[in-house]
């Protein structure tokens, strides 16, 4: 190897290093809403690393080196909890073998640990589907929890970077105060959602419907994460033929079959809502994540 193509290496690997010890704190995240929210709070602070993106099912992950090497180097870990990241989690944590980021360190944050969930089960019974015993986990989709979460998360960060405390509280308080006014500007949209009925594809918006008080009127999957047979699905259509449903909606990693059959046999419009922010590493991704979301339920619903 030539003596130039050595230095060339040389200054690769230390500019490569020099990016990765840049930032004070290195944070592996399950899914893109909380890098979303961990770059928003922590800024020039952190070196944020997202495990799955909008597009994927954060449940069906596969636990591949790259990602335990990633927890293996991590500072924090954020993830949803409550069961959603359980069948590959535990096995990147186990792996990884990093002291700093298991279950009751401080560099360990689940988020559902932070807010009431909904949907806890009375009893677990696998024949029912993909149900969570701690509740449904997938917070995220409602704005007032996820400024909840966002404060929890910041006070961790100032307890694991005490001196920039200062610019941790200015990047919430910033946050915090874009998020309220866009949701006081978009009050009368918001308003005109209420009692609106859906239908879902799986059980995964209850927070959405939660917070906007829509009406959900039936779910494609008979059951959380088990495909619809069409027996199944000419039932809905019976169970559908006499209520005006507004919108059917999935998210983009849902096998668009069933909500497209059932569209055309009630004559409603399928709604593909982006279940996570799709580029979380731009500035203001959460604020223009529920932006979007509202935007396609508000205008779209208006124009037909």
């Amino acid at each position: 190897m030539s003596s130039a193509m050595t230095r060339s290496i040389y200054c690769a690997l230390l500019l490569l290093f020099s990016l990765e010890v840049g930032a004070s704190l290195k944070v592996f995240t399950c899914e893109s809403e909380w890098a979303a929210l961990t770059k928003t709070i922590g800024g020039d602070l952190v070196n944020v690393f997202s495990a799955t993106s909008a597009n994927q099912d954060p449940h069906f992950i596969e636990a591949r080196p790259s990602l335990i090497a990633r927890v293996r180097r991590a500072d924090l870990l954020v993830c949803s909890g409550a069961g959603l990241e359980v069948g590959w989690l535990p096995l990147l944590l186990r792996k990884s073998a990093n002291p700093r980021v298991q279950p009751g360190a401080s560099g360990h944050f689940t988020a559902t640990s932070h807010v009431s969930l909904l949907e806890k089960p009375t009893t677990l019974d696998r024949s029912q589907g993909d149900v969570h015993a701690a509740g449904n986990p997938h917070v995220h989709l409602d704005p007032d929890r996820m400024l909840i979460i966002g404060r929890a998360l910041r006070d961790r960060m100032v307890q694991l970077l005490p001196e920039s405390a200062a610019q941790l509280d200015s990047n919430f308080n910033n946050f915090e105060e874009k998020l309220t006014s866009m949701l006081e500007r978009q009050s009368v949209e918001i308003s005109k959602l209420a009692g609106t009925n859906i239908v879902v594809h799986h059980n995964s918006w209850v927070y959405l419907t939660d917070w906007l008080q829509l009406n959900q009127v039936a779910t494609i999957e008979p059951k959380p994460g088990i495909p619809p047979t069409s027996n199944f699905l000419a039932s809905l259509v019976r169970q559908l033929s006499a209520i005006s449903v507004k919108h059917i909606i999935r998210a983009g990693y849902q096998n668009p079959r069933a909500s497209k059959w059932l569209a055309g046999r009630i004559e409603t419009p399928v709604r593909v809502l982006p279940y996570s922010p799709e580029n979380w590493e731009t500035e203001g991704a959460l604020i223009l994540w529920y932006q979007q979301i509202l935007e396609t339920l508000v205008l779209k619903g208006e124009r037909e």
